[in-house]
């Protein structure tokens, strides 16, 4: 990260008590995830602080069953989860899969006050903005004014994904053949439990079923293009097992939001520590957003954007095969991942990267 005393760490959230160390849950707490025990077929599962697993196929053929009937399915859960008095798996033993199988995915972008306007400061990109003489800190407050006038008078921001990129919260991560910057964006989800339409921010906690992480990796350097108009192509961020999806989703009602705090590390170094409270717009604020111009569908996944913290502020430590990717995020558990190099059977690509100049 750059030296500057501008870009110092804001205090992080206060943590909970009674963290689980098996499983990151707090005690009282539950999640609700998908697993897979060897060449069993995959089931939905409660898993309580401790790392018991009970099934919960008797009832729901998978979590997407789950999320439609939400409002019966967690009051069940949570009894089961009370009383555990049914055949239990061992977390540590289950191969755990995508919370959901096939979620329609909106991720937010440009939705932390201190990202953004870092990526605004020292990205190519905003640098014709600078002013003449414009020293580094001078410009970083006047982004972060500008940021803030977004939060009061625009309105947020999220591109659409697709589930064929999303992968367990253990599995490994193949890095593509196209792309040299390949980055992590380790972010706070929402899974929603019901539909509206023209719904206002202050209804729209009634949309949230249950939180849950996801690592939203892309190739940053491959983002933009000169050979369209448009100039931005979002696809990369869609390349095989870049959404480390899970482990579980836990109801909303056992997560405090003034004490969820993002943490990633790299090979051991911690890369991003980062509260949720320094969010532009509320997942409320998004989800309202989305009703006005989208279907919002029980099972849908917001990401709600990337703390600072990428690679660009670490040297450019991009990450490359043989890289451990640890993350937790306060009450949703944890990752561990693996970067791969992609095994392509000895194929090569027809187009290649974007062309990002003429």
């Amino acid at each position: 990260m750059p030296d500057h005393d501008f870009l110092k760490q804001i205090p992080a959230a206060p943590q909970p008590e009674g963290v689980d160390p098996a499983t990151g849950l707090v005690s009282g707490s539950f999640g609700i995830g998908t697993f897979r025990t060897g060449a069993d077929a995959a089931f939905p599962g409660i898993v309580v602080p401790g790392g018991a697993v009970f099934s919960m196929s008797d009832r729901y053929r998978d979590t997407h069953a789950v999320f439609d009937d939400w409002g019966r399915a967690v009051d069940w859960a949570n009894e089961v989860a009370h009383r555990q008095d049914r055949q239990a798996f061992t977390y540590d033993a289950l191969e755990i899969l995508p919370v959901l199988s096939h979620p329609n995915i909106l991720g937010a972008g440009s939705n932390y006050r201190q990202h953004v306007a870092e990526m605004m400061t020292f990205n190519k990109f905003n640098q014709h903005a600078r002013k003449e003489g414009e020293g580094d800190e001078a410009f970083f407050h006047r982004n972060l004014a500008e940021i803030d006038r977004r939060g009061r008078e625009g309105m947020p921001f999220f591109w659409t994904g697709l589930h064929s990129a999303l992968c367990g919260a253990n599995d490994d991560v193949p890095l593509p053949l196209i792309g040299k910057h390949p980055d992590w964006e380790l972010e706070f989800g929402v899974i929603v439990g019901k539909t509206g339409r023209y719904i206002r921010p202050d209804e729209a906690d009634d949309l949230i079923a249950a939180y849950v992480m996801v690592n939203d990796l892309g190739t940053v350097d491959e983002f933009r293009r000169v050979d369209v108009r448009f100039q931005y192509d979002w696809v990369s961020k869609n390349q095989p097992n870049f959404k480390p999806f899970g482990p579980f989703a836990v109801p909303k009602q056992f997560v405090d939001r003034s004490k969820v705090q993002i943490r990633l590390s790299v090979n051991g170094a911690v890369r991003q520590d980062w509260p949720i409270s320094d969010m532009i717009f509320q997942p409320e604020q998004i989800l309202s957003y989305a009703t006005e111009r989208i279907r919002l569908l029980p099972g849908d996944l917001l990401i709600t954007g990337s703390p600072p913290g990428n690679a660009a502020m670490h040297g450019n430590a991009w990450l490359k095969p043989g890289d451990i990717v640890e993350s937790e995020i306060t009450y949703l558990g944890r990752q561990r991942n693996q970067v791969v190099a992609e095994d392509a059977g000895g194929r090569a690509p027809t187009y290649g990267p974007f062309i990002t100049e003429w």
